[in-house]
């Protein structure tokens, strides 16, 4: 049991992996509440504003890039852990908005572990635009012309316009606002997710290359 009861918001579109963390963490004395996407978690933030908001990072809809990074901006006090199976390891992945990061598939303990380490950190001030981690965006597919682009959000203005991606992978971009010529950090959400995949399917073709080529040396 805590000594003090510390409130949950634990997002994920997966309902058996956020029921089983929510009860584990209720049945500790924790008071939890679950969300399905970072559309549904900003809703419940607006009713009552958790002290911990734990997101995992692939969800259709509004991501957990780009719940991170709202949340990061318009509630800088809220403690953040991000989570995902698509990284390894307990250091929170460049450029994810968050204080820590928990590894899918990972104990209950070192969830608890990492909330301990939490209580003890001292919460950051909001920071200057300029200091901030980018925006996550997804692309919206391709303009007439065939190219992919992007429909970003200025935080300053609120306005909308469009934006060219290029070819270009999991690399943080910079533009400028067309209305108040804010500048403005964002990163893709897909280039991301799918290099863990694209990764291990390249090193599995290299693997089949060389036993193919020593077969062959060989015989």
């Amino acid at each position: 049991m805590t000594d003090t009861q510390v409130t949950l918001l634990i997002v994920d579109d997966e309902p058996l992996i956020r029921s089983s963390i929510a009860h584990a963490l209720g049945d500790l004395g924790y008071e939890v509440r679950v969300a399905e996407d970072g559309f549904s978690a900003l809703r419940a933030i607006r009713q009552q504003a958790p002290d911990i908001l734990l997101s995992d990072l692939n969800m259709a809809g509004m991501s957990g890039f780009e719940l991170l990074s709202v949340v990061r901006r318009r509630f800088p006090a809220m403690q953040t852990i991000a989570m995902s199976g698509a990284f390894s390891g307990d250091e929170v992945p460049s450029g994810i908005a968050a204080d820590a990061f928990y590894q899918k598939g990972s104990s209950m303990g070192a969830l608890l572990q990492i909330m301990g380490a939490l209580a003890h950190m001292e919460r950051r001030a909001a920071r200057p635009y300029s200091e901030a981690a980018p925006i996550w965006i997804q692309r919206n597919g391709l303009d007439a012309l065939g190219d992919s682009y992007v429909t970003i959000a200025c935080p300053e203005c609120l306005r909308t316009f469009p934006g060219a991606v290029g070819s270009s992978i999991c690399k943080i971009r910079e533009t400028i606002c067309v209305y108040c010529r804010c500048p403005i950090e964002y990163a893709l959400v897909e280039p991301a997710e799918r290099l863990p995949s694209q990764a291990l399917r390249k090193g599995r073709a290299e693997a089949q290359g060389t036993q193919e080529s020593t077969a062959q040396f060989y015989y």
